[in-house]
C-alpha cells in the first residue's frame, strides 16, 4: 500500500483539483477543455514516458529537452530547404536520435561515467547542433501538417481529440505495456533496484542501459514531431527546460528519483496535474504563466516528501515482518501443582 500511496495521492489531488476548477469554471466540464489538455500536454507527456524509463533504470537524462528542440529544426530544413518529404525526414531524425541516444548510454556503461555528466553534455551538443544549423524560427508550410492539423476524432459536446494528443495516449499505452508486461521493463526496475544484483542475475546491464537511454532519445524526437506539427515550425530555442517539466511530472506520478519503483499511469497523472494547472491560470486570466512554475516546484517538494515517507514506512514493516519472522518460538510450559 505505501508503495501505490504517492499515485493515489496524485489521483486525488487531480480529480479534486479538477473538480475545484469545474465549479469556479463550468466550461471545464465540457469536452472541449479535456480534449485541449491532452493536446496541449501531448508533446511533454511523450517526453515523459522516456524520462520513466530512464529514473526507473537509476539513471537520469537531461538532454531530452535539447533532442526536441534539435528535431523541431531539423524537421525544418530538411523538409523546407533540402527537399525532403516529411515521412522520411520523420524517420531520419527519429534513427538519429536513437543512435545518440545509445551512444550516451553506451559511454555511461562502458566508462562507468555519472549519467548526469554524460547527459547534461548530450544536452548542450544537442542543441548546439539545433543552432548551427538556425539560428531563427523557420515556418513549415508542406501540406502533410496542414493536412495533419486537420485530422481529429470529434467528441461529444463539440471536443476534439487531436492527432498529437491520440499519440501521446498511443505512446502511454505502449510503454505500459513494455514496462509492466515484457522482460525488458522487469529489467529496467531490476537495474534501478540494484544494478550489482542485476549482474548477479546473468542480465545484459551494458545492452538494457543502452536501450534506455536510446528509448528516451527516441521519445524524445518523436515528440519534437509532435511539437513541430503543432506548431507548423522549427526553432533552436522550442522545449527549453522541458527536461525538468518532465522530470518534475516523473516524480509527481510517484516514480522515486533513486529508480526501482514508479511506472507510467503515475507519471500520465502528474503530466495531466500540471496541464491542470496551466489550464486554470488561462482561465482564470489574471495571474502569470509562471505560477504553473510555482506550484509545480511545491507539489515537486511535498511529493518527495510524501515518497521519503512512504519508503521510509515501507522499510519498517518489512524489518517488522522478517524480526517476526527470526524470533524463536516459545513453547507454553506445564505448571506442576
Amino acid at each position: 500500500m505505501s508503495r501505490n500511496l504517492p499515485v493515489l495521492v496524485a489521483a486525488l489531488l487531480f480529480a479534486a483539483g479538477y473538480g475545484l476548477c469545474a465549479t469556479q469554471y463550468p466550461a471545464f466540464l465540457t469536452t472541449r477543455v479535456v480534449g485541449n489538455l491532452l493536446t496541449d500536454s501531448a508533446f511533454l507527456g511523450i517526453v515523459a514516458v522516456g524520462t520513466t524509463f530512464v529514473i526507473i533504470a537509476g539513471g537520469i537524462d537531461l538532454s531530452v529537452g535539447s533532442v526536441v528542440g534539435f528535431t523541431t529544426v531539423f524537421l525544418a530544413q530538411a523538409i523546407q530547404r533540402w527537399g525532403i518529404p516529411p515521412l522520411a525526414a520523420f524517420g531520419i531524425v527519429l534513427l538519429a536520435a536513437a543512435l545518440f541516444g545509445a551512444a550516451m548510454g553506451a559511454l555511461i556503461h562502458v566508462f562507468d561515467m555519472p549519467p548526469f555528466i554524460v547527459t547534461l553534455a548530450g544536452m548542450f551538443l544537442a542543441r548546439g547542433a539545433g543552432f548551427l544549423m538556425s539560428t531563427e524560427s523557420v515556418p513549415i508550410d508542406a501540406p502533410l501538417y496542414g493536412a495533419v492539423s486537420d485530422l481529429a476524432l470529434h467528441l461529444p459536446g463539440g471536443g476534439r481529440l487531436t492527432l498529437t494528443a491520440g499519440v501521446m495516449l498511443a505512446v502511454f499505452l505502449a510503454g505500459g505495456v513494455l514496462l509492466h508486461a515484457t522482460r525488458f521493463g522487469a529489467r529496467v526496475y531490476a537495474l534501478g533496484g540494484s544494478r550489482q544484483t542485476t549482474v548477479l542475475m546473468g542480465v545484459r546491464v551494458g545492452r538494457n542501459i543502452v536501450a534506455v537511454y536510446a528509448l528516451s532519445s527516441l521519445l524524445a524526437a518523436l515528440a519534437g514531431i509532435v511539437f513541430s506539427l503543432d506548431t507548423a515550425s522549427g526553432t533552436p530555442l522550442s522545449a527549453v527546460g522541458v527536461e525538468l517539466d518532465a522530470i518534475a511530472a516523473v516524480v509527481i506520478g510517484g516514480t522515486l528519483l533513486t529508480g526501482g519503483q514508479g511506472g507510467l499511469p503515475g507519471t500520465f497523472l502528474g503530466v495531466m496535474i500540471g496541464g491542470l494547472i496551466q489550464t486554470a491560470i488561462t482561465f482564470d486570466g489574471t495571474l502569470s504563466s509562471w505560477w504553473t512554475k510555482i506550484a509545480t516546484g511545491l507539489l515537486l517538494f511535498a511529493f518527495i516528501a510524501l515518497q521519503q515517507g512512504s519508503v521510509a514506512l515501507a522499510g519498517r514493516s518489512g524489518r517488522r515482518g522478517r524480526a517476526a519472522a527470526s524470533a524463536p518460538a516459545v513453547r507454553p510450559t506445564k505448571v506442576r501443582a
